[in-house]
């Protein structure tokens, strides 16, 4: 009895942690310097958080095309990105009343993303369009930068494709 008791008071284990590895890979993947520099994404605040949803979004399909396997950490990794979000609004100095609300847009952003980079991925998809609106925003940028970004975008999703479930858990995104 008593050392039930006691297991009600210690902290279980955050089943997030074992997604955390495949989110800290995603956010390496986002921060590389070829997207800013041959890719020519905008090196902002939006810029960055346009490509994080990418990386996301990538890796968010993958999960998806794993099936009921992979729909837990499917749900993990979004709150992942809710959490990470959550602390970046805050450290630039949002307060707490209206954070709620740019998670909202955020998910929502997340949420678009994640549908057009399906659709662009799709056999008879067009991907340029979808990073030109999701990535690129409204900046200018070259015709070789989106070739680079296209060709870089279709390499990791090629990647992610070849990887297991576990692979991906374990942060491997190829």
């Amino acid at each position: 009895m008593a050392f039930s008791l006691l297991n009600r008071f210690r902290s279980q284990p955050d089943p997030r942690d074992a997604l955390r590895p495949l989110y800290l890979a995603l956010i390496a993947a986002a921060r590389e310097p070829h997207w800013y520099l041959d890719g020519q994404v905008p090196d902002t605040n939006d810029g960055r958080f346009s490509m994080l949803t990418l990386m996301v979004s990538l890796a968010l399909l993958r999960l998806e095309a794993l099936g009921e396997d992979a729909n837990a950490q499917t749900a993990l990794l979004t709150e992942l990105f809710v959490e990470d979000m959550e602390g970046q609004i805050r450290e630039m100095g949002i307060g707490d009343v209206v954070v709620g609300k740019y998670i909202g847009k955020m998910m929502s952003v997340l949420g678009g993303q994640l549908g057009a980079y399906r659709d662009a991925l799709a056999q008879d998809g067009d991907l340029a369009l979808a990073l030109t609106r999701n990535l690129y925003a409204g900046v200018d940028f070259d015709a070789s930068a989106l070739s680079h970004s296209e060709a870089s975008v279709r390499a990791r999703a090629a990647g992610l494709e070849r990887r297991s479930l576990a692979h991906l858990i374990a942060g491997d995104i190829g």
